[in-house]
């Protein structure tokens, strides 16, 4: 089925079920037909069992289940309230999401569900049981034209929800992949650095129109195909030159004698048209079929996730990832281990409490107070990269913002002209080094408010004005350990701080690199910590947070490498945070592993950490595969104990030997030999024999592996000297070093 197909059939089920039915009459119908006709189940009564009976105090009967993707129905009738209590035959009131828990539990634990869905006919509340006390997502029937990919998880194992997000992101990428490297071929020299920068930019402006118009924010949908499709090739490089000019002139300026088709475009503002400097080259026959057709007449950018498609974009467009063949982003499940704990959860409940006040009067004003509440935070990412902490944080507040629109409005059409909207991308900060992925995230960040602009417009039921862009999203270009955070966004302003900044070991950095860390670990006297010199590269982000959020309520949660909750780096990273500004852990997960998206999947096992100096005086949330544990402290290594510090000592605390450093390979590998290489080098240079020893380290030990090394410590230069390959093996160390 395609996705045209399948969102017509959406639209065809919503509109057969909408105004109906009462829960036992068609209960079975209706799941079977959204199985069948929507999900392209051909025989669904065979993956679905009704009435599976549960043995309570009495016998009770689950409504739905499908036990291949562990999916529990509990169905009410029309106009059911699915977050109250309903009356139970021993005398208790129970929501049914709790009516299906009682369900579970008499359940066998091969059995229990992964997803309970409660269910009027007229929504949709789905609960994942990986986070069983957080709020449900509600999903409509009357969006299911547009949302039915939420429910994919009803026919496909696992997490599936976000799949066709990524599918159609990943896509797109692919699209932007091709013009790319084909338009680069047509500059003069594509190796220059303004014909690089200005490529990208051409790329972000060309996506931006695209999505544009099939979003509907130019108006008519095909109007960029349109405008592209009537200029002849000879003339497109300019036509496309004159359209990045209107969409930066303001109505008003325009000339009044320009040419209609130009003037039907809006203005955009934002900044993203402004740059006149930039090199656009011209265009092939190819180029030009590969805008029309591949670009815009068979693909619908009004799909993509900004979350997913900002990183896709960035590492579509940066040489080092294109070079390997793929790309490292953060997914959304791992950013909500992120912003969940740290805001998202309170928030969620906060607004669950005050759906449940009784009085009109004072839930109204308890709504306004939230929605302004939520129109006044303020986040920073000072690694943002290409936004999509800042784009999925955005998305989360005003969906949260649409719920309490909703509720004020009552599902009343909207009178007036006042947009009802406060949350805006002006809340979101950013730092980030590289000058094209600003750019990106500042793209993705207006893509999600035009997608959340259409959410609202059917809460409210009136068209609501995207352009011009009226919100601007803080995002600037530099080096987050060198740039004063407060010169962003002032720390009393400052609400959360969160993000994934960049993950190198301290063996590994750049002289740049350590450079930036040791600029930063410095004691009040201005005098190095002796251990920054062997410190990962993200702790610099740990000890600048914790400088800004002293004496203040800001919270911060980062993802970084485990490396900095193990061994020696605890005591060098964590011990001047605790100790000079007075952080504590909030929540943790402990060790999981990230998988890269690319093509070379690379398993880096990360951690998250949430912490403040704010006082905090309930339990820390201690997160280890899934599972979370209330407990009273968690300390750096992310245990819950007492904070302590295990540090560097080069004397025994009882009677035994001083432990030194033995010989560890720090010549880059030239010195080291295989036993091919070995039985070589003594053919060439019998001399050689005395230099050589057996080396082994813990992998060749459990791989039974042998290999060797030439040792030179105390050995004579003369007798080297005559040993050719020996010398330059040791050349190739000395240039290794430098």
């Amino acid at each position: 089925m395609t996705n045209t197909e399948q969102k017509n059939a959406e639209k065809r089920f919503s509109e057969k079920w909408k105004g109906r039915s009462y829960e036992k009459g068609e209960s079975q119908s209706f799941w079977l037909s959204l199985l069948r006709d929507v999900f392209g189940l051909e025989q669904p009564e065979e993956f679905i069992a009704f009435e599976e009976q549960v043995h309570l105090d009495h016998t009770s009967f689950i409504d739905g289940f499908i036990p291949s993707t562990k999916v529990l129905i509990e169905q009410k009738s029309l106009g059911k309230d699915l977050r109250k209590g309903i009356g139970q035959s021993d005398g208790s009131l129970l929501t049914p999401f709790q009516q299906a828990k009682r369900y579970i539990t008499e359940l066998p634990v091969s059995q229990h569900p992964r997803w309970v869905v409660t269910c009027n006919f007229s929504s949709f509340l789905v609960y994942d049981m990986e986070k069983p006390t957080g709020e449900p997502e509600e999903i409509l029937l009357e969006n299911l034209d547009k949302e039915y990919y939420r429910l994919s998880f009803l026919v496909e194992q696992g997490n599936e929800q976000l799949k066709r997000e990524m599918e159609i992101s990943i896509q797109a990428g692919d699209i932007v992949g091709v013009l790319y490297d084909e338009i680069l071929k047509q500059y003069k020299d594509p190796a220059n650095e303004h014909s690089l920068k200005s490529l990208n930019m051409l790329c972000v402006r060309l996506v931006f129109c695209l999505y544009a118009e099939d979003a509907g924010i130019f108006g008519k949908k095909s109007m960029f195909h349109d405008y592209l499709e009537k200029s002849d090739l000879k003339h497109l490089r300019t036509d496309l030159i004159d359209l990045f000019q209107i969409l930066d002139t303001k109505i008003e300026d325009r000339d009044p004698y320009l040419d209609p088709e130009l003037a039907a475009f809006p203005y955009v503002n934002g900044g993203l048209f402004s740059d006149e400097n930039i090199e656009i080259p011209n265009f092939t026959e190819h180029i030009r079929e590969v805008l029309l057709s591949k670009a815009s007449e068979d693909f619908d950018w009004s799909e993509i996730s900004p979350t997913i498609f900002g990183a896709v974009f960035e590492s579509t467009l940066n040489p080092e990832t294109r070079r390997k063949g793929g790309m490292h982003y953060t997914s959304i499940e791992n950013i909500h281990k992120v912003i969940d704990p740290l805001f998202l959860d309170g928030l969620k409940n906060e607004l669950a409490e005050i759906k449940e006040m009784k009085t009109i009067k004072i839930r109204t004003r308890k709504l306004e107070d939230f929605q302004k509440k939520l129109s006044e935070l303020k986040f920073l990412d000072p690694a943002c990269g290409s936004g999509n902490f800042l784009t999925e944080t955005y998305i989360s507040l005003r969906r949260l913002e649409n719920e309490a629109i909703n509720l004020l409005n009552q599902g009343q059409i909207l009178l007036g002209s006042t947009n009802p909207i406060k949350v805006s991308i002006g809340q979101f900060y950013g730092i980030e080094i590289n000058d094209f992925a600003v750019t990106v995230a500042k793209t993705a960040l207006w893509i999600a408010e035009s997608q959340m602009m259409k959410e609202t417009e059917e809460v409210v039921h009136m068209s609501l004005d995207f352009l011009p862009l009226k919100s601007y999203a803080n995002i600037i270009e530099g080096n987050a350990l060198r740039v004063d955070w407060e010169s962003v966004v002032p720390k009393h302003e400052l609400n959360y701080i969160m993000g994934n900044p960049p993950f190198v070991g301290y063996s590994l950095q750049s002289k740049e690199q350590k450079e930036d860390i040791l600029s930063i670990y410095i004691d009040e006297k201005g005098k190095l910590y002796k251990t920054a010199g062997k410190i990962d590269y993200v702790a610099g982000w740990y000890f600048k947070a914790a400088q800004m959020i002293r004496s203040t309520n800001i919270r911060t949660a980062f993802v970084s490498t485990n490396s900095i909750t193990q061994g020696e780096q605890v005591a060098g990273v964590w011990k001047p945070l605790y100790d000079r500004f007075g952080i504590h852990i909030d929540f943790a997960h402990r060790t999981f592993r990230w998988d890269s998206e690319a093509n070379m999947k690379a398993h880096v096992h990360c951690v998250i950490v949430g912490f403040s100096t704010t006082v905090n005086t309930e339990k820390k949330r201690l997160y280890s595969s899934e599972r979370v544990q209330l407990v009273n402290n968690i300390n750096p290594y992310l245990v819950s104990m007492d904070t302590i510090f295990i540090e560097a000592r080069n004397k025994a605390i009882s009677n035994a030997p001083i432990m030194l450093n033995g010989g560890k390979p720090a010549e880059g590998g030239h010195l080291i030999l295989t036993k091919e290489e070995k039985e070589s080098l003594l053919l060439k240079e019998p001399l050689a024999a005395k230099f050589i020893r057996p080396y082994m380290m813990g992998k060749d030990f459990i791989n039974r592996e042998t290999r060797y090394c030439l040792w030179l410590v105390n050995a004579n230069p003369t007798e080297v000297k005559k040993c050719p390959e020996v010398m330059e093996r040791i050349a190739k160390v000395k240039a290794f070093r430098l």
